[in-house]
């Protein structure tokens, strides 16, 4: 909860400082694009790491073979 509330609060007040309308809408924004990034962040991390995991892992069978990655 705290993360949709900083993400209300944060988008109420950029959305704001326009002026020309409530920052209502802004705190809406603000809310669904923390949620969003509660689930997209730690996907990317977890892709970014087994992504470095399998890169390392054929960089040292290529050691142990002899064999390039690149054939």
């Amino acid at each position: 909860m705290g993360a949709t509330t900083l993400g209300a609060l944060v988008g109420g007040a950029i959305d704001s400082m326009s002026g020309d309308d409530s920052a209502a809408d802004g705190a809406i924004i603000g809310a669904i694009a923390a949620n969003v990034l509660k689930v997209a962040v730690p996907i990317v991390i977890t892709y970014a790491i087994g992504w470095a995991v399998l890169k390392g892992a054929g960089e040292i069978l290529g050691a142990v073979t002899g064999k390039s990655t690149a054939d």
